[in-house]
């Protein structure tokens, strides 16, 4: 009777325990991520948007920082995301062939664009209000799943849900709710950190023929 007990009481107790560890997972999370000098993973993103079809694009993604960036699609072939701490770059030839789209990053704030990593995981706890929804596993790994509603105005989704492994505390997929009704789901495998990165991994450079558009 008292192992029967004790078996009740701590079930009625764990999902109390691991609403309250939600902030410090992503804390966790947030002290890895800032620690780190580099990462490269492949991706698949998905992007679902109720005015238009739903859209799958992979690749590799390289970040260091919040400042850089660099996505390189393999399907869509050629296309890339590219932010070298001076600007954005976004070349899409398979929707807008012939150009690439330049702009300015942000003076005297973060530079995050479309680094999803650095919206998440760079002072969350100033940004987010987390909560807890449940483990899985994913690659043989376990992992926390967290919500993260935007506790600031003028972000550009409504909420987040973030799966961190148990084991390095780094995201394997995000799916983002965005403010004009698109759901984007990010994965990440094959996560290789602090590595030597060529001098041209944050570089994008414009293909003959392509004319830059400045916005």
């Amino acid at each position: 009777m008292r192992a029967l007990w004790l078996v009740v009481v701590t079930l009625l107790t764990a999902q109390p325990v691991h609403a309250q560890d939600a902030q410090a997972i992503i804390g966790r999370s947030a002290r890895v991520y800032r620690s780190l000098r580099n990462l490269t993973a492949d991706f698949v993103q998905v992007i679902n948007n109720p005015m238009i079809d739903s859209a799958e694009s992979k690749g590799t993604l390289v970040q260091s920082g919040p400042a850089k960036l660099a996505m390189r699609f393999t399907d869509p072939p050629g296309e890339a995301i590219v932010i070298d701490g001076e600007h954005v770059w976004v070349y899409t030839p398979s929707t807008v062939p012939g150009q690439v789209i330049r702009m300015s990053v942000p003076n005297g704030g973060p530079v995050y664009g479309y680094n999803l990593l650095a919206w998440f995981l760079d002072r969350p706890s100033e940004r987010y209000k987390p909560s807890y929804l449940r483990t899985e596993q994913r690659g043989g790994h376990p992992v926390d799943v967290i919500q993260l509603v935007p506790t600031v105005p003028e972000m550009p989704f409504t909420k987040a849900v973030i799966w961190l492994d148990r084991g390095d505390g780094l995201p394997r997929r995000l799916e983002i709710q965005e403010e004009s009704g698109a759901q984007r789901t990010l994965d990440l495998s094959h996560i290789r950190l602090n590595q030597a990165l060529p001098d041209d991994t944050f570089r994008f450079k414009v293909p003959k023929g392509v004319r830059i558009v400045d916005q």
